[in-house]
């Protein structure tokens, strides 16, 4: 019995070590306008500084994305939002209060942001993420994170990663190991649009 809690107090020590380790390299990459690989909250994304247009165009060249695309913004808590949206309306948190399954809104004006992150019309998709890696990391780099599905355009978003492609995996700057052995089948958030209190659904 011994044996074994040593043995079992040794993987978690291990494992504290790895996620350190990959908050840490992911740091170093974000800080230096790179683009990560890494487990969200819902699918595996690809990722870099939200406020870096430079860094968003390497994730456009990677994935052969159209430019006029919008990216989804990961966020670590709502007052983050606030610092991202000029006149947002308070109710929209009560309505992710309420929300069981992971959800991105759409909002009207974005600020302080990429200009090739936001959509033509000035809005930007921003989710909370509750994901223990991605709220560490986020929090931590002290700037919201772009996140965009493990694919090249067109082709269908992998559900976990091991059906991420070598051609992703082999351009970006870090992978991270984290939740890599995960076998579940993770699915993309539901996306709506958020106006003075009307939610328009864009995806279940």
């Amino acid at each position: 019995m011994a044996s074994f809690f040593v043995s079992l107090t040794s993987t978690i020590f291990t494992m504290m070590i790895s996620f350190e380790n990959d908050i840490n390299n992911c740091l170093r990459v974000l800080q230096n306008g790179g683009i990560i690989l890494y487990p969200t909250d819902t699918i595996w994304g690809i990722g870099c500084d939200a406020t870096n247009a430079a860094a968003v165009e390497k994730i456009i060249q990677l994935k052969n994305r159209p430019a006029q695309k919008s990216f989804v913004v990961l966020v670590a808590s709502a007052s983050e939002i606030m610092e991202h949206v000029a006149e947002l309306d308070l109710r929209v948190f009560d309505h992710l209060h309420q929300t069981t399954k992971p959800t991105t809104v759409i909002y009207k004006n974005a600020i302080g942001l990429a200009n090739n992150v936001i959509a033509k019309n000035g809005s930007v998709a921003i989710r909370i993420c509750n994901d223990e890696f991605c709220k560490q990391l986020i929090k931590n780099f002290g700037k919201p994170i772009v996140s965009t599905s493990a694919n090249i355009g067109g082709e269908t978003a992998p559900a976990n990663f091991k059906e991420i492609s070598g051609t992703i995996i082999s351009q970006v700057d870090y992978v991270v190991q984290h939740k890599q052995d995960e076998n579940v089948s993770a699915n993309p958030s539901s996306i709506i649009e958020w106006n003075n209190g009307v939610v328009k659904v864009i995806r279940q």
